[in-house]
């Protein structure tokens, strides 16, 4: 198990936690590696492994300084792989430090690896979901990932499309190796799918993404501005930073979201009733194929009916991304600024 970690000391003990405990069988080794945190990480993964009886299964690794061309959390993970791969394991688990799992989660992922044969294995963890703005929000975030990478699509062969979810990322070694670690995608900000694309069109092209409650994260999101930045920090990454395909986005977004229920209040008042009742029904339509989603997250279900005001809110965030990055302030995180290369 990797985990990079970079100022993560309020959530550690309970993340590595759930990882130093797992009900697993086999034999498991985690590498911690502390991307020059202040706020004493090191410290604290030390004390929960110690407090568990379990420091023979951590080992903690100070991340060299970051090279140029590397992002900060690659450049983690690439570290933690180079020392993990000295004991040869079948299996490398790339997880955030912000991730709590269930003690069955390693179990079952090695399974359906070794079960359907697949070189990666990625779980969507189940975000945090508590206050307001979560609500709002969150549900949709996954909702829009899931449509910019059709899971179904992910997880067939034959299929181009790759994506995962960095969170929880179970790769193989021979896989691993094939790839050459992080080198290959070292200055990518969109690192999960970029990891996923380059394992499916160098391989076996078996690769796996699911939904999950077995693992959530931690990560609060108390505030608008807090999501705000986590979507406009890598959304015209997303796009690869063309102005064609933003205005696309742009296009399409206005078009899905927004006329309907538009159109439908206009179509009422100004009496244009066919016209008003073809939007209508498409709202309601797209309101019942968010809802599934409301419900994985046991949010109140008239949320499923904000979707044309939550997609209003994710164009200006992918309008504000577009705008970093022309002025030099996109993929901000942790202190670091990328910039595409």
């Amino acid at each position: 198990m990797i985990i990079p970690a970079r100022n993560e000391a309020d959530l550690l003990s309970v993340t590595l936690r759930s990882l130093l405990t797992q009900d697993y069988s086999g034999s498991l080794q985690v590498y911690l590696v502390d991307d020059h945190s202040t706020d004493g990480t090191a410290e604290v993964a030390r004390e929960t492994a110690a407090t568990l009886g379990k420091s023979d299964r951590l080992q903690i690794l100070s991340a060299a300084p970051l090279p140029t061309g590397w992002t900060g959390k690659l450049w983690a993970l690439e570290q933690g792989i180079q020392k993990a791969m000295t004991l040869q394991p079948d299996y490398f688990l790339l997880t955030d430090a912000d991730i709590e799992h269930d003690r069955t989660n390693l179990q079952q992922l090695i399974e359906k690896a070794e079960g359907d044969d697949r070189e990666l294995v990625s779980l969507m963890v189940r975000l945090r979901c508590q206050s307001f703005w979560e609500k709002l929000l969150i549900p949709a975030f996954v909702f829009f990932f899931e449509k910019l990478y059709p899971f179904r699509w992910v997880n067939q062969p034959s299929n181009k499309t790759a994506g995962a979810a960095g969170g929880c990322s179970l790769i193989g070694r021979e896989a691993m190796v094939r790839i050459g670690g992080m080198q290959s995608i070292k200055e990518a900000l969109i690192d999960d799918c970029a990891l996923a694309q380059v394992i499916k069109s160098s391989g076996s092209k078996r690769i796996w993404l699911g939904l999950t409650e077995s693992a959530h994260s931690l990560r609060p999101y108390d505030s608008l501005e807090t999501i705000w930045d986590m979507v406009a920090r890598t959304a015209f990454t997303q796009l690869n930073y063309s102005p064609l395909l933003l205005m696309g986005t742009l296009v399409g977004m206005t078009i899905v979201y927004l006329v309907p229920a538009i159109g439908a209040i206009f179509g009422f008042f100004t009496g244009l009733w066919l016209f008003a009742f073809i939007n209508l029904f498409t709202y309601l339509l797209m309101s019942v194929i968010y809802f599934p989603i409301i419900r994985f997250y046991r949010c109140p279900f008239w949320l499923a009916f904000c979707l044309p005001a939550i997609g209003f809110l994710y164009t200006l965030m992918t309008i504000d991304s577009a705008r970093r990055h022309w002025q030099g302030k996109g993929g901000a995180w942790k202190g670091r600024v990328y910039q595409e290369v």
